[in-house]
């Protein structure tokens, strides 16, 4: 499960490591959060990686009424080829989630101790992702994404069995060219983040409130994990 991450390093460091042709520039996100606009990665029409910014929950484009449709912030990898909300995506609208890192919460209801899960050194990283385009018959356009999840990794497991699916560097480049690579190979990329890619840090309960986007969120607290 995925539900709130962050984007927080310099437009240039992003589109320096994802190698995207344009250059937009865009806020630190400390606290992002579901039906928010987040940056992807994606190919453009001349096979060019492009940083884009779509709403956070995807849309399927057969969808009659976006108002009364569920928003669909995560696609569980293992399902998303055959899933009729995402195989269509997963086919020809693969894209890479730019992060620096992702909450989780552990405990009892009402005492939930919130975890951000980085590189400790704070590195970027990609999650696996799928965007769709969305056509009102009034001619308004929605572009959307959903993050792919997968089974959790040691770090995460004590917080969720879940984990949003992290790509290496080295796959990205085959992720995202739908023309060469199929659906189903591509599937066979996704997996949670190497044990000792990640760490987790207890953090704020500032973080529990989706309006409260500061580095505050990320303060760290005192606290053993089990």
């Amino acid at each position: 499960m995925c539900s709130r991450y962050s984007l927080t390093l310099p437009p240039e460091a992003v589109r320096s490591y994802f190698g995207s042709a344009n250059r937009p520039n865009f806020p630190a996100s400390y606290n992002i959060a579901p039906t928010q606009a987040v940056a992807i990665v994606r190919l453009d029409g001349q096979g060019e990686r492009e940083l884009a910014f779509v709403r956070w929950g995807l849309l399927p484009s057969w969808v009659k009424d976006p108002k009364v449709f569920s928003t669909l912030i995560n696609a569980r990898s293992e399902e998303a080829v055959r899933k009729p909300a995402f195989r269509d995506a997963m086919r020809w609208r693969r894209c890479l989630v730019p992060a620096d890192g992702f909450y989780e919460w552990t405990g009892p209801k009402g005492k939930k101790r919130p975890f951000f899960l980085h590189r400790p050194d704070g590195a970027l990283f990609a999650f696996a992702g799928l965007w769709e385009e969305w056509r009102g018959p009034d001619g308004s356009v929605i572009q959307s994404a959903v993050i792919l999840t997968a089974p959790a990794n040691a770090v995460v497991r004590p917080l969720h069995d879940r984990m949003p699916a992290v790509l290496p560097p080295e796959l990205f480049a085959d992720w995202l060219d739908t023309s060469r690579v199929p659906a189903q190979v591509a599937a066979g990329f996704l997996g949670p983040a190497p044990d000792d890619l990640l760490v987790a840090t207890e953090v704020s309960p500032k973080i529990n409130s989706s309006k409260t986007d500061e580095p505050g969120v990320r303060e760290p607290v005192q606290g053993e994990l089990f």
